[in-house]
């Protein structure tokens, strides 16, 4: 249990409450002047992109040493989907991500965990493996959270613009991505009903 890949998935879950409590320390927390809103956004988005590598970190590490097992394949998908969705719910109530947006994106995850699941269960796992197109939804979906994390311009470039239409990409591949795992799933769902 206690191999590199999963502390490594245990620290990005440990990493959650660092980048969501960043936007509730209290206003005169470090100097009598207060955060800088943009320091505040520039460390919550570090903290983020580092609990992202220690995503493809994990995953490396476990193939390149074979230290895979049941506990980490269990729990890097949570760790996952429990990242996603504490960015966008501070997100919501940053009023920088619609609550439409985040209910597709984070309905979706429940929904296909649940699924993958049951196939598992069933002994059709790989009906619903990771499709490619699940990859670039996953790709889209963590450069908008960064970027709307961030929020304040950069290098002259509208962060704030770019991350909004960067997640509303995502919502869709987001429900294309279901629509085909839904679709890969379909005959089993049929033999079962």
């Amino acid at each position: 249990m206690w191999t590199v890949p999963n502390l490594l998935t245990l620290l990005r879950i440990a990493m959650i409450p660092v980048f969501v409590g960043i936007f509730y320390l209290p206003a005169h927390a470090i100097t009598s002047e207060g955060i800088p809103a943009h320091w505040v956004n520039l460390i919550a988005s570090s903290v983020f992109i580092l609990a992202a590598l220690t995503d493809w970190l994990d995953g490396y590490w476990a193939r390149k040493y074979q230290q895979m097992s049941k506990f980490g394949a269990f729990l890097d998908p949570v760790a996952d989907k429990l990242m996603v969705a504490a960015a966008l719910i501070v997100l919501v109530e940053l009023h920088r991500v619609g609550a439409v947006v985040a209910l597709i994106i984070i309905g979706r995850e429940i929904a296909i965990s649940a699924l993958r699941e049951w196939m598992a269960s069933i002994g059709k796992s790989a009906n619903v493996a990771v499709a490619m197109v699940g990859k670039v939804k996953t790709a889209a979906q963590m450069i908008a959270i960064v970027l709307l994390l961030w929020y304040d311009p950069l290098l002259g470039l509208n962060i704030q613009w770019i991350g909004e239409w960067l997640i509303v990409i995502a919502a869709l591949l987001t429900l294309i991505s279901m629509g085909y795992y839904l679709r890969a799933a379909w005959p089993a769902i049929r033999e079962t009903i």
